[in-house]
């Protein structure tokens, strides 16, 4: 005698096939969703105006780095380094190419480092910044900008108004991909 399956019991058979189909596809619409995406942290500033910053030179001989140094009408890099961070010494390639070759005017902000290994580090590898701020101990601008760890870049449009922040390396296609196009758009 043949014994006649109760159409419940395949679903139930499936049901643990289904809840896994579901869930693994909203964890992969997460993960590529750039609003969710935990590799990019978001930053509160976006889209407001860059906060009053006075930070002393880097060269003695130069005036302060301030925000109305960011508002100089055509989009900036604001990026923030360390003479003691390995990846800013691997995004440097970029922050030259774009001082150098795409016409645009980098700001640097030396963040928690002392000014004579900043300048030994600019020596060194060559200096793409139009001016340079120290914010020695982390307090001034780090804060106000929301900075998490170095290097940090933000795009800020020629009113001050912050466009963009990348986190991490400007490195691996970065420039290319991200930062030049988000320049692109802020002109």
């Amino acid at each position: 005698m043949t014994e006649i399956e109760h159409p419940k019991s395949s679903v139930v058979r499936f049901l643990p096939l289904a809840v896994f189909a579901a869930m693994a596809l909203l964890f992969a619409l997460l993960l590529t969703d750039d609003d969710r995406n935990p590799k990019q942290i978001k930053s509160a500033l976006i889209g407001k105006t860059v906060p009053d910053i006075s930070l002393p030179p880097l060269a003695d001989n130069n005036p302060p780095l301030t925000s109305d140094d960011l508002k100089i009408g055509k989009p900036v890099i604001l990026n923030f380094f360390a003479s003691w961070c390995v990846p800013c010494r691997a995004e440097h390639e970029s922050l030259m190419e774009l001082a150098a070759n795409e016409g645009v005017t980098v700001y640097g902000i030396a963040h928690k480092d002392k000014p004579e290994a900043s300048r030994k580090f600019l020596a060194e590898l060559g200096n793409p910044y139009a001016k340079i701020g120290v914010d020695r101990d982390g307090f001034k601008a780090s804060i106000d900008f929301g900075i998490s760890g170095v290097p940090e870049t933000f795009i800020i449009d020629g009113n001050g108004k912050i466009l963009y922040r990348h986190w991490g390396p400007i490195v691996d296609g970065h420039l290319e991909n991200i930062i030049l196009p988000k320049l692109r758009e802020a002109k």
